[in-house]
């Protein structure tokens, strides 16, 4: 990566190496991450990312927006009406 690039780590897999980014932040190898997952989580307040300021992170929220929250909980209610009726949708 670019020294003016930022990382970003949203996903629930432990894919990232948090020792080598917390190193590289640190050495100025890049310019920064955005992080809304972890490794362990909740992350223990001695964890470097939260006191790194080329850093910002969030407690795992990053989808949290109006209009995700409108879709799922419409859904979730459509889904109890159909299933109260007999007609169950979205069938896993």
């Amino acid at each position: 990566m670019v020294r003016h690039a930022f990382f970003t780590a949203l996903e629930r897999v432990p894919l990232v190496d948090e020792v080598a980014l917390i190193e590289a932040l640190k050495a100025g190898i890049i310019a920064g991450a955005a992080l809304d997952v972890f490794n362990r989580e909740p992350v223990a307040a001695e964890h470097p990312a939260v006191s790194l300021p080329n850093i910002v992170a969030t407690p795992h929220i990053g989808f949290v927006t109006e209009n995700s929250y409108r879709v799922f909980y419409s859904d979730t209610v459509e889904n109890i009406l159909a299933w109260l009726d007999g007609a169950p949708i979205r069938i896993l």
